[in-house]
């Protein structure tokens, strides 16, 4: 079951979104609010985990899309507004789907059912990736969430990872010149690489151990690209090679 959050600063059509989440079996409304601030206090309050926020978008203080971008734990969104053109905006920012108010059930319950196939599809994989490293036993993939799939990336395949504000490109043996983008924080990314196949080299950067060819003074090189070394990492990197620049 997804818990679920309704967030919209019109009475009626909160109260719609409330009713709409409780016809399906799959959802458990847990919160609504009437604004976005109200919002981030309960989500910072509340000992239940959000999976999906139903969002509108003019809203007064803090609009839905100000709201998505302050969120470091994102929930998925669903976005429900009456304006048509925020929606490219609103996919940046990797919701599941956008909704133009008036919102048909029908429409309705194929974003919802769209959010169940990825709550379902992320529960599968994080099974998986239990079930097939073990605990203490070394993990060779990860999955990142791409254009509302989960794709799967082989830890081998990876050269670097480059840290962008709140996203990531992860460049490839494989498929040089074509990285994969995916939102993602660095401190969250770090969290799943393992210690003993990527090195961190900077603020911005991630390498691979194995794809290290050359080490300077303040640089690494993977190949011809040459990346900067952070002052503070200066010594993992000499730690890790086993070489001095």
């Amino acid at each position: 079951m997804l818990t679920c959050m309704a967030v919209d600063d019109e009475p009626l059509a909160l109260e719609l979104l409330e009713d709409n989440i409780r016809k399906l079996p799959f959802l458990k409304l847990e919160a609504s609010c009437c604004n976005a601030i109200e919002a981030m206090k309960l989500l910072q309050a509340s000992p239940i985990a959000i999976d999906l926020i139903f969002l509108d978008i003019q809203m007064p203080g803090l609009t839905g899309l100000q709201f998505i971008q302050s969120l470091q734990n994102k929930p998925m969104i669903i976005l429900v507004t009456a304006y048509e053109k925020f929606a490219l905006e609103g996919f940046n920012l990797d919701v599941v789907d956008y909704l133009v108010k008036p919102v048909s059930l029908d429409r309705f319950v194929k974003a919802c059912n769209k959010a169940w196939e990825l709550f379902q599809l992320k529960k599968s994989v994080v099974h998986a990736v239990g079930a097939s490293t073990g605990t203490g036993s070394s993990q060779e993939f990860m999955f990142v969430n791409v254009d509302y799939s989960l794709l799967k990336v082989n830890f081998s395949d990876i050269t670097y990872i480059e840290g962008l504000k709140d996203y990531i490109k992860i460049h490839l043996k494989t498929a040089p010149g074509k990285p994969i983008i995916t939102r993602m924080s660095m401190k969250s990314l770090e969290e799943q690489l393992p210690v003993q196949k990527f090195i961190r080299i900077h603020k911005s950067y991630f390498i691979s151990v194995d794809q290290i060819t050359a080490i300077k003074k303040s640089s690494v090189f993977v190949g011809a690209m040459e990346l900067p070394v952070g002052e503070s990492y200066k010594e993992a990197v000499t730690q890790i090679t086993g070489r001095n620049a």
